[in-house]
Formats: structure tokens, sequence, C-alpha cells
């Protein structure tokens, strides 16, 4: 896997909007703080509109932050054709099964799956297709993703990390005051949407949460 997955934002149109801003317009800020990977993540746009906004941010991005298209494989494929260096892909448990998803976009992209549970993560693990990281979360319960699975709390969260042999980035309501003690316990990222869309400051509240990282 290429890719810096320490400080990982997921794109939230909806905060974003709250806080006066385009998604593309949080994306620099956040980036200008640190952050290292941005899933583009929009549940309500059509394939052209979320087209759209992959290969902009792409295109408005340094060349080291990885960027990864959720859900949409179709939209991942279209994008490298106009850009490239679009990083990956990352799916849920109810998208196409991991094992298609490596066919689909080949040996070079980064694939990611949603894998809380500990049968989930067995599952990703034994793949004979390459999975490059699992998000397991959540940490909490959180507005953005209603559908979330119970929450693990940090502790539940590391524990299960610690059993997986893929890289882990922990996601789903997650403070500064968390970071520190799920880096420490091994987790290769920290996943947040709200907490850097929302903010009224994004550079200075991805900066405040890679701070956190590196003190573990």
């Amino acid at each position: 896997m290429n890719a810096d997955l320490s400080l990982y934002l997921v794109t939230d149109a909806g905060a974003a909007m709250s806080a006066g801003r385009t998604v593309l317009e949080t994306v620099r800020l956040a980036v200008a703080g640190g952050v290292t990977a941005v899933q583009v993540r929009d549940k309500h746009a059509d394939a052209r509109a979320l087209l759209e906004l992959v290969v902009a941010v792409g295109r408005s991005v340094p060349p080291e932050v990885a960027v990864i298209v959720n859900d949409r494989v179709d939209v991942y494929l279209a994008a490298r054709r106009e850009w490239p260096a679009i990083a990956g892909v990352h799916v849920g448990q109810g998208d196409l099964p991991v094992e298609h998803v490596r066919a689909l976009v080949g040996p070079d992209a980064v694939v990611g799956i949603t894998a809380s549970s500990e049968d989930e993560l067995r599952v990703a693990a034994s793949s004979p297709a390459r999975v490059d990281y699992v998000g397991i979360g959540v940490v909490r319960a959180t507005a953005t993703k209603p559908d979330a699975p119970t929450p693990l709390g940090v502790d539940g969260i590391v524990q299960r990390a610690a059993g997986c042999p893929i890289p882990a980035v922990a996601i789903g309501g997650i403070t500064v005051a968390d970071v520190a003690a799920l880096r420490a316990g091994g987790v290769a990222g920290i996943a947040v949407a709200s907490a850097i869309a929302g903010s009224a400051d994004p550079t200075e509240a991805a900066a405040r949460l890679l701070m956190a990282g590196a003190a573990a």
C-alpha cells in the first residue's frame, strides 16, 4: 500500500455547507493543516457530480496526499482516466465484494474496506484479494453515519485492530482527546469527517489532530 493514512479526512458536504464552505475548500484547508489522505464520500451525489468532485479534489491536493473514492468503483475508474493519481477506493460491507473490487481496479490501487466486527475483520484478512487497510468503527455514535454499528470505544477499536494483520484506520466520532490512545494502540490512522469539515477552521482542526497523533 502506497498511502499515508495517518490523518484521513472523509468529506462531508453537509458539514462543510453548514460551516459556509464547499467540499473542495474544506479539503484544501484541511490538507494545509496536515491531512494525509482524503476519501471523497457523498451518498447523495449522482455519478457525474461525484466524478467531477473526485477529479477536482485530486487536482487540488499535493501528489503525496492519497485521494480515495467511497463505494463507487465506476467513478474511481472514470476519475483515473482524467487524473491518474487518484489512489483507490473504499468499500463497505454492502458494496461489491472486495475480490471483485480488486479485479476491477487492478494491483496498483489502494483498496480499503469497512470491517468492524470480528467476523468482518477475519474475512478481510483472509481474502485472496489484497486488502490494503480496514476501517474499524465506530469509536462513538456520530450523526455523519446514522447506520453505523454499535460504538466500540477507544479500547474496543484498539483491541480489534491488534487482532487484525491488516493496517487499521479508526473512524466514528473521534475527538482530539481520543487520538493519542488510538495511535499508541497501534492503529495506522485516524479518519474524521465533521471534526474537520464542520469546524470553524479546518486547517487548525487538522493540525490539532495531527499533533495529538504525533504525541502518542
